[in-house]
């Protein structure tokens, strides 16, 4: 008898192409830190600039702080490789915490929507081919997102695209949770399951590969996602699945 497979899919990265919105709502956050930035859309050498520096971008408030580091001039090799540090100084510089940026992104992204939802959407395509993926996936069965993003906007760009996913298989930002808390809960809901986990991000990744109690789970590196030339050649040299849009899709 075949074992059930259940799939757990990152979002940004892997099902929806966000970087320009994720860049732009940073921006229009970044405005109101500080008072130098304008108050309109970002330069387009900005905005190439800043999907460029988007793999080093764990939870979405980052982007307002990489905004900020751009305007300011900052090279993409210093953001890329030295991204913690210039966290912290602009953290200080800006007088505000994690929690407080968090907020403030959600609430700008909230007011975009209010304002504009069908431009909203348009910023946020899903890759091509992943609205008919996850529609097979609903037909085979449980399948579930394990996001940093906030759910909300994961159930907006969902509805936008007909796909209908229950809001109890979305593990976002809301739940408190880092990304093995929410996989050693699903193994734990599905022990007689395979649990297939498809992530763009190479360090969450290897955090995976370091935790022993998820060493069942297959790990998938989805290499057209937000990741650097770097990270692939070090994919390849790890314990994990590397594949492409068109292995995701086919598989």
């Amino acid at each position: 008898m075949q074992q059930t497979v259940i799939h757990a899919l990152d979002f940004d990265g892997v099902i929806c192409d966000s970087a320009v919105e994720t860049g732009i709502t940073g921006w229009k956050a970044a405005a109101q830190l500080w008072q130098d930035m304008p108050a309109t859309l970002p330069p387009q050498e900005l905005i190439d600039r800043f999907r460029l520096a988007r793999p080093i971008i764990e939870t979405g408030f980052e982007a307002i702080l990489v905004m900020r580091l751009l305007f300011q001039g900052a090279s993409l090799e210093s953001i890329l490789y030295n991204f913690q540090e210039m966290k912290r100084h602009a953290l200080l510089q800006c007088n505000r915490d994690e929690t407080f940026l968090k907020q403030l992104f959600g609430e700008t992204r909230d007011g975009w929507i209010r304002d504009a939802l069908a431009e909203w959407v348009a910023m946020n395509p899903l890759f091509p081919g992943v609205a008919e993926k996850l529609t097979d996936l609903d037909r085979q069965g449980i399948w579930y997102i394990v996001t940093t993003k906030q759910e909300r906007f994961v159930s907006q760009i969902l509805e936008a695209n007909h796909i209908a996913l229950p809001a109890q298989r979305i593990f976002g930002l809301e739940r408190n949770m880092n990304k093995q808390q929410v996989l050693l809960q699903l193994q734990k809901k599905h022990p007689s399951a395979t649990l297939y986990f498809v992530e763009d991000r190479l360090p969450t990744l290897e955090k995976f590969l370091a935790d022993d109690a998820l060493r069942a789970i297959r790990l998938f590196f989805a290499d057209w996602g937000y990741n650097t030339e770097q990270d692939k050649r070090r994919a390849a040299r790890l314990p994990l699945k590397v594949i492409g849009l068109d292995d995701f899709l086919n598989t």
